[in-house]
């Protein structure tokens, strides 16, 4: 149980979380935008003596009427989700329990929560003990939420209105979470909890095993406090990601069918890629938290926190492509069109035009002898992360005064080793003769689009179509592609902060406190590449799969196992995953040693050099792609403190100097040249909260407060990645950006009408500045659909000397124009308005009247949130134009939109119903979020495929459940599903049910185990 005990000034703090249950091994679904009544949760027994108010407390109603007490005793807008005993939900991750908080979405890779958005932004900030935390990246956003499990979390936090107490850096809010604190238990934690997830699509179950152990001692020289809590967990998940691009115009009268019939009289769209990727990821993460705390004294304590997360997150995906089929565009018309509406992008209309729906690719070996061609990739890599968060501090009082000290220091350490492959399959059918120059040989295919399914195979009923056995035939391949890499960043936080405050509730008519402080933070992020990269091109740089039949294996074959499918690639060859990621270096030097017996390998021996290099941290290209920035920030805040009569609050100025440099390398001509590039700004933050209680059951809240968010480190590079693919954009860095600026406005009524129940209503607009925006310059292609192979890049774009040209040239090799995308800050304001609106309510109240009925209950909310104004806008790529030219030729082109934010969707809200009584405990959320822009797609798909604007994602329910039950005083069993009805991604291009682009199939998981508790 937990305590509130006397002494020092946090004794008021442990009042209000005096309701937590330390035995969970997860977090409570209930969120809601309101402050609690102050009513004592159901079921819960209180004691009272003079030193300490004991509350014992079980349930998912308890976890409920705690949140809420204590959010509606704060001072400023926030969402508390606090520790339930026996973790009965369905939620594995953080990210996956913050989507029930009001305002919240989340996005998913694979089926797992991996990225939250608060009011429609990812620029939030994430702690852990109100200490920053640090990414795998060269992001801003802190931890990645899949890193961390739930079940070391003894609460969350998400703070929507800053005090000036809050550490700055959030759009959104921030989310911090909050481990067990030490002497706010009264008796002996001990909670032991195993189960196992099974994944549908890959059809393995995984464990999952964590622990908690908690004491408090009163001894000679005060009392000390010891929290232990720990897990380690194994998940798999597995995607289906297919991907169609219809970007290729073909005009009337200039198709002919396969058997050279006349084709349309209408304009219509082609095929030009099929792309088949499964995404498996393979989770292993360890997590640790550890608190000790002693109070030598009544006004004194000293405490020192360890939170460790150390994850391997693996994938082994694949990506079975059918390239150069837009070659043949022109001699396989469609045997069925659909008519794709592409709306209206900023009062424009864009209108329609007819899509290739159903039909088949044959090769035409008059038109072209090696085309279309069937690809097999193979993409093995990890992201290994060891993270880290250190604090030691102290607190003390006397008379009115309190100060805090406390220093701390993140960590987080990310490696990512890699080997990726791509084989081309050489169709050994007699009509299809090998010229020797190309990777390629014509392979027929067939697609059906209808229904709203991207299904695509090869066909079977084609002269030319390969069988089965020549498919699995290693003597049928030969190695296109190699990528190695093992990149490694290092990010670091130090950080001292220094709380104090004064105590004048007697002294002042309404003024209860004054708080000022003062908080120093060192920034660093240190990015090194490792990269040996080689696209073969010409056949006589290919060598045979036979030398190196040995690392081949058949690719996965259950693509229709989520939907049932037919139409798929089933038949083909991988290198070998397993040993891939196992013994990455001896599959490498095997792949070398192919490539060193073909006819370029010897040439390249013979020069000095080989065909693919070995992993050289001082190459040109790696030491281009490396920088690191540091940046430091000193911050002061003075808050004023009042409350009189019914009105409560606070106001406050925060300032903040930040100074930024960052290091980078120029390589030219082969010399490389260290670059450097320094900046500082400032900043005032105002922010005001205040609280009415207008009656006894009716809370108004109100708020302003101003905020900024720093770029990302890597958009501050000085250095160039160059990406491996011929459509990717390479990502230029810009070292000019502002930081941006946010004002916010809160206001929200709540009504509590019965015990452990509210109705809350909320408003709040931001108007943010210097907005971030995504501006991408594409790469001319002429009407060949051929780029421009020297640098420089004329006609848009920017030259990467890395990958195979592919079909995007006539002259086989390396190096092309490809689109260069770099980040910018929107020269006008931007703002967002929105409404929440929540609702939970108990029956439990009825229990003399309605029996076992009074178990349910109900926890609901919606938000709607509208995006206006901003002048940085995406423009079409050249396919676009093209299309857009063929619907009305008179268009203004280039057809242009307003960016926006990605990841926003205007409307989202959760619905869960629970039951608790008998032991039993029950609860099925459903989920739903609108449509909303992203740049994540399948298969690597660029804003070029996408005819140059943000990707839509449809909207998307998912259904997740829990049961539990508890057997005995310290055992409870129980079974959690998640996504299970199977709900599939939709992705459209230009428009929300325009083009059908991409497909997402996630998968089903259910989670089985049991809970002891002593």
């Amino acid at each position: 149980m937990i305590k509130a005990s006397s002494g020092v000034r946090n004794s008021a703090i442990r009042g209000k979380f005096s309701t937590l249950l330390l035995a969970g091994t997860a977090l409570s679904i209930a969120a809601v935008p309101a402050h609690a009544q102050n009513t004592q949760p159901a079921e819960s027994v209180e004691a009272e003596d003079d030193n300490e108010n004991v509350i014992i407390v079980s349930g998912i109603r308890s976890s409920l009427a705690s949140a809420l007490a204590e959010k509606r005793e704060a001072d400023s807008l926030i969402e508390v989700i606090q520790a339930e005993d026996i973790g009965k939900l369905p939620d594995q991750n953080l990210a996956e329990v913050l989507e029930n908080v009001t305002g919240v979405q989340i996005t998913r890779t694979a089926g797992v929560g991996t990225g939250v958005q608060i009011r429609g932004t990812n620029d939030n900030r994430t702690a852990i003990n109100d200490i920053s935390t640090l990414g795998s990246g060269t992001g801003r956003g802190g931890i990645n939420f899949e890193d961390i499990n739930a079940a070391i979390i003894s609460s969350v936090e998400v703070i929507k209105a800053p005090e000036a107490k809050t550490i700055e850096g959030a759009v959104g809010g921030t989310i911090n979470l909050r481990t067990i604190r030490p002497l706010d238990i009264t008796d002996q934690i001990l909670s032991v909890r195993a189960q196992g997830e099974y994944s549908e699509l890959s059809d393995s179950i995984k464990p999952r095993i964590s622990a908690s152990f908690g004491d408090v001692w009163d001894t000679g020289i005060g009392e000390i406090g010891i929290v232990l809590s720990g897990s380690y967990a194994e998940q798999e998940a597995t995607s289906f990601r297919p991907r169609v691009d219809r970007d290729r115009v073909v005009l009337t009268g200039t198709s002919v069918t396969a058997a050279g019939a006349p084709g349309p009289n209408f304009d219509y769209l082609g095929i030009q890629f099929l792309n088949q990727e499964l995404e498996n990821f393979e989770f292993e993460t360890i997590n640790f938290a550890g608190t000790i705390e002693w109070a030598p004294s009544d006004n004194s304590k000293i405490f020192f926190d360890a939170i460790i997360s150390d994850q391997e997150r693996r994938q082994d995906s694949s990506r079975i492509q059918a390239s150069g089929v837009s070659a043949l565009r022109f001699n396989n018309v469609p045997d069925q069109f659909e008519t794709v509406n592409y709306g209206s992008l900023d009062g424009v209309n864009l209108g329609s035009i007819e899509a290739a729906l159903v039909g088949t690719i044959q090769p035409n070996l008059a038109v072209d002898d090696d085309d279309p061609n069937l690809r097999f990739s193979s993409d093995t890599g990890a992201r290994v992360t060891d993270s880290q968060v250190y604090r030691l501090g102290g607190e003390w009082e006397s008379g009115r005064f309190f100060v805090r000290a406390e220093a701390s220091r993140a960590t987080s350490t990310t490696t990512n080793p890699n080997l990726s492959t791509t084989l081309n399959f050489i169709n050994p059918n007699a009509l299809t003769p090998l010229d020797g120059s190309s990777n390629d040989n014509s392979v027929p295919f067939r697609y059906d689009l209808s229904g709203g399914a991207l299904t695509f195979g090869i066909d079977f009923d084609s002269p030319f179509a390969p069988t089965i056995d020549q498919l699995l035939d290693p003597n049928n391949t030969v190695l296109d592609a190699v990528t190695a890499s093992n990149n490694r960043t290092e990010n670091a936080e130090n950080a001292f902060r220094l709380d104090m405050s004064l105590d004048t509730e007697d002294l002042t008519p309404f003024i209860t406190s004054f708080d000022w402080g003062y908080r120093y933070n060192k920034l660093s992020t240190d990015f090194s590449q490792l990269r040996s990269t080689f696209g073969t091109g010409a056949i006589a740089n290919s060598p045979s799969g036979a030398l190196f039949a040995d690392l081949l294996v058949p690719g996965p074959d259950n693509f229709g196992e989520f939907d049932g499918r037919e139409l798929a690639f089933r038949n083909f060859l991988l290198v070998d995953p397993n040993r891939s990621f196992s013994d990455r270096d001896a599959v490498f030097a095997t792949l070398q040693g192919a490539l060193d017996s073909t006819p370029g390998g010897q040439a390249a021996i013979a020069g000095g050099g080989r065909l693919l290099s070995d992993l050289d941290p001082n190459a040109a290209s790696n030491l281009a792609s490396s920088f690191a920035v540091d940046e430091t920030t000193n911050s002061v805040y003075g808050q004023l403190n009042f409350e009189t009569g019914p009105v409560r609050g606070n106001i406050g100025l925060r300032w903040v100097s930040t100074t930024i440099q960052s290091f980078g390398n120029n390589v030219a001509n082969g010399v490389v040249s260290p670059v450097t590039s320094r900046g500082s700004y400032q900043e005032f933050l105002p922010r005001v909260n205040v609280v009415a209680d207008l009656t006894d059951d009716i809370v108004l809240r109100a708020s302003y407060g101003e905020d900024i968010n720093r770029p990302d480190f890597n958009d501050l590079s000085l250095s160039v990645t160059f990406p491996t693919g011929p459509n990717n954009a390479v990502a230029l860095g810009n070292p000019n950006l502002a930081p941006e600026t946010v004002q916010s406005f809160d206001a929200s009524l709540s009504w509590y009408f019965a015990p452990s129940s509210v109705l809350s209503v909320g408003f709040f607009h931001k108007k943010r500045t210097n907005l971030f925006v995504t501006q991408v310059e594409d790469a001319l292609e002429d009407a060949n659909g051929f780029r421009d192979i020297t640098d420089p890049c004329e006609g848009g774009g920017i030259f990467n000397p890395v990958p195979d040209r592919n079909v995007l040239s006539n002259v086989p090799g390396n190096g092309l124009c490809v689109p260069l995308q770099t980040i910018i800050n929107d020269t006008a304001n931007t703002t967002q308005t929105g409404i929440e609106v929540a609702f939970q309510y108990d029956l439990s109240q009825f229990e003399d009247t309605l029996g076992f009925a009074s178990g349910f209950g109900i926890i609901a909310n919606y938000t709607y949130q509208d995006f206006g104004g901003g002048e940085a806008t995406n423009e079409n790529s050249g396919r676009g134009e093209d299309i857009f030219q063929a619907i009305n030729p008179n268009i203004t082109v280039p057809v242009t939109a307003v960016q926006g934010l990605l990841d926003f969707s205007p409307h989202a809200y959760n619905v869960t119903l629970y039951y608790e009584k008998f032991g039993l405990s029950a609860r099925a959320r459903y989920t739903w979020r609108d449509a909303f822009r992203t740049l994540d797609t399948a298969g690597g798909a660029s804003l070029n495929s996408t005819l140059g604007f943000p990707t839509v994602t449809e909207s998307r329910g998912q259904l997740n459940a829990s049961i539990t039950y508890d057997v005995t005083d310290y055992l409870n069993i129980g079974v959690e599903g998640v996504n299970l009805m199977k709900d599939e991604i939709t992705q459209s291009c230009v428009n929300s049910g325009a083009q059908l682009c991409f497909q997402g199939l996630p998968d089903r998981r259910i989670t089985f185990g049991a809970t002891l508790s002593f």
